[in-house]
């Protein structure tokens, strides 16, 4: 499918899919007529540093209040990585971007196995895949720099009669099709990040239902929030803070990373790096059937340490 084709798809979809049910890993030592249901999860001290040699004992698991037996657990998983760079290109992002490209190279070339695949996406009016799924740092590298600050407010893309470009910075909308397009059909870890100062303008989808894609298929939102004082300043445009993306990866199990300058975006990168080499991968069978569909509650703790456990917060029940 062309990246035109992808992005106005994103304005044709209708409702969002019900999700597919979750599937065992590939030779993970489950076997159930039940869904898996698969957590990554990251461990900091009240330092901030990760925590990276806990047991399978240590942590606490409730569905819905429920205990949960946790019946598999790995310290540091090496299951394949699908993974997204979202980059804001709205005249926002005007001086920041050539960093966020730079940066965003260096990330992925340093992250990606063999065994794991990257796109890149660009947002402003409109929503754009400049590059699938690849394991080809050369050709990540190639989407980046074809990224351009958007400055005239026009979308590039055919129009559609029936779903006008509003203009704007459609990050939600980004969001929703990289989840429901790109990663509800792959199995693994499945990640995004964002790098965006947090507007959006124009989505045809609000955070609630982009949040809900990203459940729905189990994607894991890192968000770098970065702004441009100056651009704020001379267009007196308010900035409303960045609440709705922190609340995206808050909820996801992912990390919102608030970075002050431009020049320490490297560092925010790197931070994610670190952490999906640190991730726990821990899995269990429901212990009762949800004959009705819903949103489970998921609840991972280490009661015995004053640790932070940051994973993601629920799943849709299979029956949907």
């Amino acid at each position: 499918m062309s990246s035109a084709a992808l992005s106005l798809a994103l304005l044709l979809q209708p409702a969002l899919n019900a999700q597919q049910p979750a599937q065992p890993l590939a030779g993970a030592p489950i076997r159930s007529t039940s869904s898996v249901v698969n957590i990554y999860a990251t461990v900091r001290d009240r330092h901030g540093r990760l925590i990276s040699n806990l047991d399978r004992n240590d942590f606490a698991l409730t569905e819905d209040g429920a205990r949960q037996q946790i019946q598999f657990f790995s310290r540091e998983t090496n299951v394949p990585l699908s993974l997204g760079v979202l980059i804001d290109t709205s005249p926002s992002q005007g001086r920041l971007l050539a960093d966020e490209q730079h940066a965003a190279k260096f990330f992925l070339s340093k992250v990606l196995q063999n065994t794991d695949q990257a796109f890149v996406v660009h947002f402003d009016v409109d929503v754009e895949v400049l590059q699938d799924f690849t394991n080809t740092p050369a050709l990540l590298a190639t989407a980046l720099d074809q990224m351009r600050i958007n400055n005239t407010g026009e979308s590039i893309l055919p129009e559609s009669s029936a779903h006008p470009h509003q203009g704007g910075t459609r990050l939600y909308d980004a969001l929703y099709l990289a989840s429901n397009e790109l990663m509800k059909t792959r199995y693994g870890r499945k990640v995004v990040v964002m790098v965006t100062d947090g507007e959006d303008q124009g989505s045809t989808v609000d955070w609630r239902e982009s949040l809900e894609a990203a459940e729905r298929a189990d994607v894991i939102v890192y968000s770098i929030i970065i702004t441009d004082p100056d651009f704020y300043l001379v267009t007196q445009i308010p900035y409303r803070g960045s609440e709705a993306m922190q609340k995206l990866s808050l909820a996801t199990g992912g990390h919102a990373i608030r970075v002050a300058s431009v020049h320490n975006i490297g560092a925010a990168f790197d931070e994610i790096a670190a952490e999906l080499r640190s991730e726990y991968l821990i899995s269990y069978v429901p212990s009762s059937s949800h004959p009705s569909p819903g949103f489970r509650q998921i609840r991972l703790r280490i009661p015995a340490h004053n640790y932070t456990v940051r994973a993601r917060s629920g799943y849709y029940s299979p029956a949907e």
